[in-house]
């Protein structure tokens, strides 16, 4: 037998790699294909295989069936035929096999049941339906009984038999009293599974009230009551304590069957004072939280949609404090059949192959059986071209006659399937399914599609022709689809035509024409155009039109979006619409739209109507548009439940027609005072009807809308209230999401305010576990939110709340799927390991922890790692954990960790997490990653400290990623920017960190290659460029001239201008940078700027001389001292031509440069548009003649002067910014003024220099004279200034100089000699003491006055004092020094 087997499914392997399938034939719906196919029967209603009918309706069996002929139906009962005819209370209803069984003429039901089987023939095969089991309802009454009163005594347990009638289907238990009251039920009493009433043990209450069992019975309605149970408890003053026993089941062990897919309910119910506990387990594993379900106080356990890794052993366990007790129910599950692969009809063409599959599985496995036409195959079977192996029948060039239905029967001993595949041979020659010869007219440019159906047994081969001529069209410009269709891509004048399509096969061949006509596109050529008429004269608006010649054309009006109705005001001819005699009501948009057949084009103008020109038409055209004024007399009507009629009168809209309206409304009791828009109008409506929402105290304004703006609200209408309603609003947002693990918190939006409809908003929240057959629980509150308490974890609930009010409850919203909470993950994935280590990546491996033990959703497997140690001796490492995460599913997990570092010793464990919490950890894997290529080195300098030599520094990489064996070297000669000579190498151990390299000259640059080696290769190049040799007469040392330091901090600082092809760059002393503000002639001031030396290696400073100059006027040289100067010294920038990326901010530019230039400087300008305050520059000089750059670096604002440019000299100039170097302006070209150093100046000959000598000492003699025949003139008392200065110059020691000024009474002044107030020399003491530098005028002086103001604001009173009354003239009169005095008394 196992032999046979092995060989057919080696035949069929065989048969399946040797022949080629037919694509099934798919047969269209087209009504005349359907008339004239033939088909056999297919079944399409049928009743239930377990049938149960109430015995007081009629008895109607379904079985209808469609197929070409119409079938014929026969039945069979319990196997045998059922002649219908012969018994007069069955009839088959016509068209259909449906049998009606009725009972007015009497008969009992009974005596119809059985099984039943329809049959459904024609001359094509035959179907069959299930074989339907009848049977009749009952409902039997109770047997009855005299109950005797049950005497038990307290604390010991009982059971209270029900034993309901049988009946069909059984009935519903229930118990209650005799006066029609439940019976509570609690962890001491509760009814079992068949309807028992157990007591765990018995209290005296109990005997306070009866028992009576109740049966209901779906089919007829009914209850019925058995004979009440009455109770007599003897009772005692110490009522004994018991251990635990099972009431039901008995014994230590049971079995259990149940079905695949049904509902699985184990017992257990136990005696014991106290009341026992009941728990429950699954040995060899966790009970299956998301589909397990406690009832009964834990006394039931309820299983939905058992599966076969649902069985196994059960255990319930009773105990209380004295003890406790177990019970193990062996639960086995098994299936009665069910698909896996139905088998379908199929159509197949003569010789073609095909084969039906019918695969079922079940517990114990299906036995699959073959029938044809309702009688089973034979096997081998007498037909060569069909073969039966196993659950797939296979068929072979197929002939006609061949048609048959196949059934195929799938069963075991706890059920049966039943399907019904025909195989249809059909042989139709190609025919054309649609309509003949078509026109199809396109618009050019246009995409088109070509339809051309059709169908054919075999299926013919479909081919488009143009013009019956050349090979199919397919490609390009065409596409051809397999249902027939042929596409245009762009349809052009030349695509016009005839198209055929040919569908051919090895049964002829069928063909269908179809015409292409491309035609030019419908639009408007001359639009209408925005038009203002004055009341009372003529507008009109143009609509001109062009079109294909061969499409007719209709041109329509509509105004406002309505149609147009045309009378003797409104008149339209072919490009025209007139409207004579306008009034206020033809103000509107007016429309034009032109139709042809296939396309239509629209186009739109506005008409508005003005009031009639006033006496000053020049006044009232020239006054502009303005705001419209507000709407008046706001009325409401028309009041309803939700709407209300708003009328109003529109204000005036100061030459700009009012476009619309805009109704806005306020409300008291949720938002008061807030105003709300309600909804827009056309701007020629002025009465509405506005929708509003229940319970809502409303009232209105409008405010009108033109061109111009919006007017000023209109004044509030009256209050208009609406009454109350159920809520019309679902909640929204509805979700439900567990906080903790045994909660679910099920949340909404609240209904906005005017959602309300009514006082008293409440929700009603609904909630139960999805797929457990739960009834719903609801809960009803006022907030936004509940939380259901006491779930199990992670379970699936369906969700849904409704709002109610006073008025009654709204609509339910959608149900949603929402969670309980997630708890810690129990299970750990298991076998963590690594495979196919590399320097910086690893494959990881693990086996994935059970799905329920996620106790969750589930998030990833989360892998933390670190580094440990690094292989390399000596080097430390962070121990820093990284995570990475993998979402997997599959039965053989993996993942790729990547981004390790070389050489290290690595350790990693894993853990799997949901959406709240990560579980235990797994096994901890340690694994080292290989030797790899190492990092850059740490840093590379170069510094020149001689004419002819380079000395090159560097350190060690930060990550080795292995033992380096030591450095390579690598560098060319750099010919401006061009690379040239070969390159060369130096190698070096590992402790050498440092080299010197001999220039062959001075001018000769580098660049150079550094990289370190482990045994992998070289790592990461450090590129660097030497610096270029400067200029010997800007420096005064070259020493340290120039240094390069850490890459990755040059590269950040330092600007890399945009390569100059035929400017190699040269560095330059740092010229000097002023602000151009004009400020008053300063000395020149030389500034000392030392460069900044490197940390590692000690250099001399270099000291450059700076000149701070203003812009105007020019400066005078003078000998300089070294001092600080408060204008800010340019930075020395050194061009590096590196090959890093620079960031470029697009958006930014620098654009207008300008150069203003002197002899030896040049004040430059640009615009830019960067951030004020955050940008520095960089200004590029380079000499025309012997290209050298100089570079200057500022962070000033424009303009900018630069010094110490050569006089006479060409440059080329440019500015970039410095942090980005590709935003640069254009070049400019400018020369410096020439020196004129050769031209002999007149005010440097020494004879010009005596001869002004000369003139100035005559002038300055005559001066004096002049002075001091003025002075002897008797003006000044006691002969004047220069009489009382002799006698200053010539006291004696004890003299001392003039006092301040000391006022008398009289208003004079008085001088004193005073010590401590002596001047200093050469100046001379104003009144307020302070000291005057110089005096700058020569003053007549008069006799005693008062003090007054000379020319120049000094005042008088220094000089003179009044005299003495009783004193005409005198000597003594004391006077304050002046130049002019000390020289007489000199002379």
């Amino acid at each position: 037998m196992l032999g046979q087997g092995r060989h057919a499914a080696l035949a069929l392997v065989s048969l399946l790699l040797s022949w080629r399938e037919a694509t099934p034939i798919e047969v269209p719906r087209d009504a005349r294909i359907q008339q004239e196919l033939k088909q056999p029967p297919t079944l399409v209603r049928q009743s239930v295989k377990d049938y149960i009918v109430d015995p007081r309706d009629n008895i109607i069996i379904e079985c209808e069936a469609k197929g070409n002929p119409v079938p014929t139906f026969s039945w069979r009962k319990n196997r045998k035929f059922f002649n219908i005819a012969k018994d007069p209370r069955v009839t088959m209803r016509k068209g259909s096999g449906t049998l009606e069984i009725g009972f007015r003429s009497g008969g009992r039901p009974e005596d119809y049941e059985g099984e039943y089987q329809c049959f459904a023939k024609n001359d094509l095969g035959t179907a069959l339906s299930n074989k339907i089991l009848l049977r009749v309802s009952k409902a039997p009454l109770w047997p009855k009984e005299v109950l005797e009163p049950v005497v038990v005594t307290e604390g010991s347990p009982l059971v209270l038999l029900c034993n309901p009638p049988p009946g069909l289907p059984p009935p519903f238990t229930f118990w209650m009293t005799s006066g029609m009251s439940p019976i509570r039920q609690d962890k001491r009493v509760s009814m079992g599974l068949n309807g028992d009433m157990y007591f765990s043990n018995v209290i005296a209450r109990d005997a306070d009230t009866d028992y009576s069992c109740n049966a209901r019975f779906p089919f007829t309605h009914t209850i019925q009551q058995k004979n009440p149970f009455t109770l007599k408890v003897h009772t005692s003053r110490k009522v004994a304590e018991s251990t635990p026993t099972f009431l039901s089941p008995s014994g230590s062990q049971s079995s259990k069957m149940v079905l695949r897919d049904e509902h699985l309910l184990l017992e257990c119910i136990a005696a014991g004072l106290p009341t026992p506990t009941i728990k429950w387990f699954k040995k060899g594993g966790d009970l299956p939280g998301h589909k397990v379900k406690f009832e009964k106080f834990n006394k039931t356990l309820k299983m939905v949609s058992v599966s076969e890794e649902d069985d196994g052993e059960y255990v319930c366990m009773a105990n209380n404090h004295l003890g406790s007790i177990r019970h193990s129910i062996f639960v086995h599950v098994k299936a009665a059949p069910y698909w896996l692969d139905k088998p379908t009809d199929l159509v197949l063409a003569p010789d073609e192959n095909g084969r039906l599959v019918c695969r079922a599985n079940g517990n114990p496995k299906p036995e699959i059986k073959w029938l044809m036409n309702g009688e089973p195959l034979e096997n081998p079977s007498p037909n060569p071209s069909r073969q039966v192996l196993g659950d797939t029948i296979i068929f072979r060039s197929v002939q006609m006659g061949g048609s048959a239905v196949y059934q195929c029967n799938a069963s075991n001993e706890h059920g049966y399937l039943l399907a019904n595949a025909f195989v249809s041979v059909l042989d139709m020659p190609p025919r054309m399914l649609g309509a003949k010869k078509q026109l199809i007219k396109v618009i050019e440019n246009n995409r088109t599609f070509l339809d051309c159906p059709f169908f054919g047994s075999p299926l013919p081969e479909l081919r488009w022709f143009k013009n019956g001529q050349g090979s199919g069209l397919d490609g390009g410009q065409y596409r051809a689809y397999i249902n027939g269709t042929l596409e245009i891509k762009k349809a052009r004048a030349e695509d016009e035509g005839t198209y055929t399509c040919v569908a051919s096969s090895i049964l002829g061949m069928a063909e269908n024409q179809v015409s292409l006509e491309v035609k030019e596109r419908t639009r408007i050529v001359g639009a209408p155009e925005h038009k203002s008429a004055i009341r009372g004269s003529t507008a009109r608006f143009t609509c001109k039109v062009k079109s294909d010649p061969s499409l007719p054309v209709t041109v329509t009006w509509t105004k406002d979006d309505k149609p147009l109705y045309l009378g003797w005001r409104l008149k339209k001819d072919e490009e025209s619409l007139t409207i004579s005699n306008v009034n206020e009501g033809d103000e509107g948009t007016y429309a034009c739209t032109v139709k042809s057949e296939i396309d239509q084009d629209s186009a739109s103008a506005r008409l508005t109507v003005l009031e009639e020109a006033s006496l000053n038409p020049s006044v009232s055209s020239a006054l502009p548009p303005d705001r419209p004024d507000p709407p008046m007399d706001l009325d409401l009507s028309d009041p309803a439940a939700r709407s209300v009629r708003l009328t109003w009168i529109p204000g005036n809209d100061h030459r700009s027609p009012i476009t619309e309206f805009l109704v806005q409304f306020e409300e008291d009791r949720w938002e008061p005072g807030r105003w709300q828009n309600l909804s827009t109008y056309p701007g020629d409506f002025n009465s509405v009807i506005l929708q509003l929402a229940p319970f809502v105290n409303y009232q209105f304004r409008v405010i009108a809308i033109n061109t111009v703006g919006q007017s000023q609200p209109s004044r509030p209408s009256p209050r208009y209230k609406t009454s109350g309603a159920a809520p019309d609003a679902i909640p929204r947002g509805v979700r439900g999401w567990g906080s903790e693990k045994d909660n679910m918190e099920i949340s909404w939006e609240p209904l906005l305010d005017l959602e309300r409809n009514g006082p008293n908003l409440r929700y009603s929240v609904w909630w139960r576990r999805k797929d457990a057959g739960e009834e719903w629980s609801n809960v009803t509150t006022e907030g936004s939110k509940h939380v259901v308490h006491n779930t199990d974890t992670y379970v699936p609930y369906e969700v849904k709340v409704q709002a109610r009010n006073e008025f009654g409850p709204g609509p339910e919203s959608n149900q949603v799927i929402g969670y309980s909470g997630e708890d810690v993950p129990t299970d750990a994935p298991t076998d963590l390991r690594v495979s196919k280590v590399g320097s910086t990546k690893a494959n990881i491996h693990w086996k994935p922890v059970d799905p329920a033990s996620v106790r969750g959703e589930f998030k990833e497997y989360k892998l933390y790692y670190w580094r440990e140690s690094s292989l390399v001796p000596g080097l430390l490492v962070s121990k820093e954990k990284r995570t990475k995460g993998v979402y997997s599913t599959a039965s053989e997990p993996s993942g790729i960790l990547s981004d390790l570092v070389p050489y290290s010793r690595y350790q990693m464990f894993m853990v799997v997490a949901n959406g709240r919490f990560e579980g235990p950890p797994s096994n901890t894997v340690e694994f080292t990653t290989k030797e790899g290529v190492p990092d850059a080195p740490r840093f590379f300098r170069i510094n020149r400290r001689s004419f002819d030599s380079i000395y090159l520094e560097w350190d060690k990489p930060l990550e080795p990623n292995g033992i380096l064996i030591g450095y390579q070297l690598k560098y060319r000669i750099v010919n401006g920017s061009r690379v040239g000579g070969r390159t060369q190498l130096e190698t070096f151990f590992p402790n050498v960190t440092d080299f010197t390299l001999r220039l062959p000259d001075r001018s000769t640059r580098y660049n150079f290659f550094l990289s370190a080696l482990t045994q992998i290769g070289a790592g990461e190049v450090f590129a660097e460029e030497s610096p270029p040799f400067a200029n010997q007469e800007n420096f005064t040392d070259t020493t340290g001239l120039v240094e390069l330091t850490d890459a990755s901090v040059a590269s950040s600082f330092t600007p890399t201008p945009p390569p100059l092809a035929s400017l190699p760059p040269t560095t330059i002393a740092p010229p000097t940078i002023a602000p151009t503000t004009a400020t008053p002639t300063t000395p020149t001031t030389t500034t000392t700027a030392p460069t900044t030396a490197t940390p590692t290696t000690p250099t001399p400073t270099t000291t450059a001389s700076t000149t701070a100059t203003p812009t105007t006027p020019p400066p005078t040289t003078t000998p300089a001292t070294e001092a600080t100067t408060t204008a800010k010294a340019a930075v020395l920038v050194t061009v590096r031509r590196t090959d890093q990326s620079v960031s470029v901010a697009p958006a930014w530019e620098i654009w207008n440069l300008t150069a203003e230039h002197n002899i030896n400087y040049a004040d430059v300008s640009w615009i830019h548009n960067f951030p004020a305050g955050s940008s520095e520059f960089v200004l590029e000089f380079t000499l025309d003649s012997d290209k050298t750059v100089k570079v200057v670096q500022v962070n000033q604002q424009p303009p900018i002067r630069v010094a110490d440019l050569i006089a006479g000299a060409k440059y080329h100039l440019r500015v970039y910014s410095h942090a980005f170097n590709s935003i640069s302006s254009k070049y400019i070209t400018f020369k410096t003024k020439a020196a004129y150093i050769d031209q002999v100046d007149i005010a440097t000959q020494g004879w010009f220099i005596g001869l002004m000598c000369a003139i100035a000492l005559i002038i300055l003699i005559l001066l004096i004279v002049c002075f001091i025949k003025r002075s002897r003139g008797g003006k000044y008392p006691g002969g004047g200034f220069v009489a009382g200065f002799a006698e200053y110059l010539v006291r004696d020691k004890k003299d001392l100089p003039l006092d301040p000024v000391d006022q008398k009474e009289d208003g004079s002044f008085d001088y004193h000699s005073d010590e401590d107030n002596k001047p200093l020399q050469g100046s001379q003491t104003s009144l307020d003491g302070n000291v005057k530098e110089s005096d700058d005028s020569l003053v007549d002086y008069g006799e005693g006055g008062d003090g007054q103001f000379n020319e120049d604001g000094s005042f008088i009173g220094q000089y003179t004092v009044k005299k003495d009354k009783d004193e005409t003239e005198g000597n003594e009169s004391s006077e304050a020094t002046s130049p002019v005095n000390a020289i007489y008394s000199l002379a």
